[in-house]
């Protein structure tokens, strides 16, 4: 089995973040650091080690969903000292957050060990949306509600929102559905338009929604949305 592989099995992280572990020589077998990608192991009589403490062999996968309040960094810890995720939770396996939510987002975030189903999420190729309620300074005239699906340019490139609505005029608050990740993307693109973001709730990923969980609470998926959300990254339980 190829390292990165093992490693996101195990629940140390995704695919792509156990390669970077990797490459940044925090990663050893049977006392040899590794540093190549696709480095092959024996997961049965092979030792891994990351950052000197041992990995076993896959845990059991947990799925949790949790509603962040805004003022959390969606990362297992933070070099900054701020608030994260981990904080919120207590479960005994360990798990990591998919993707990101910007630090003043509120909204879904999954955390699970399981690196497979994480990284097809985060890989654009498999383009699984998310939808976000944004309240905005001032409701954006049609042509620039257009702009935002035909696309803006920003740094990084063109950029482009799957679909943009207008839900509430009363209190100035669009539907925004994207199956790009870039970081900030919403609030870049809106802020190219002249509209500052208030507020921004991502209320699903992929087949998950919030629906009753409260802001600051989690639970785990049941086995209907596992199934679900799985299928929608085109894997199955075996």
């Amino acid at each position: 089995m190829r390292l990165q592989k093992f490693m996101s099995r195990a629940g140390i992280a995704s695919r792509r973040k156990s390669e970077e572990l990797i490459q940044q020589g925090r990663v050893t077998v049977n006392g040899q650091v590794i540093t190549r990608l696709g480095t092959k192991i024996n997961p049965d009589t092979d030792t891994v080690k990351v950052d000197g403490e041992p990995i076993t062999q896959e845990e059991s996968n947990v799925y949790i969903m949790l509603n962040k309040p805004k003022d959390y960094i969606t990362s297992k810890d933070d070099p900054q000292g701020r608030k994260t995720v981990m904080d919120l939770i207590q479960v005994k396996e360990r798990v990591y957050p998919v993707g990101r939510l910007d630090y003043d987002s509120r909204g879904l975030v999954l955390l699970t060990n399981d690196g497979e189903l994480a990284n097809r999420l985060m890989h654009p190729k498999y383009n699984i949306p998310k939808t976000y309620m944004v309240k905005v300074d001032k409701l954006p005239l049609q042509d620039k509600l257009d702009n935002l699906v035909n696309g803006i340019y920003l740094e990084e490139g063109l950029c482009k929102a799957d679909h943009v609505e207008i839900l509430d005029t009363k209190n100035n608050i669009l539907k925004i559905i994207l199956s790009e990740g870039r970081k900030r993307q919403i609030r870049r693109m809106l802020a190219s338009l002249g509209i500052e973001v208030k507020d921004l709730k991502r209320d699903s990923l992929g087949t998950l929604t919030l629906k009753d969980l409260s802001e600051g609470n989690y639970r785990k998926l049941t086995k209907d949305e596992i199934d679900n959300i799985k299928k929608l990254a085109g894997l199955t339980d075996n």
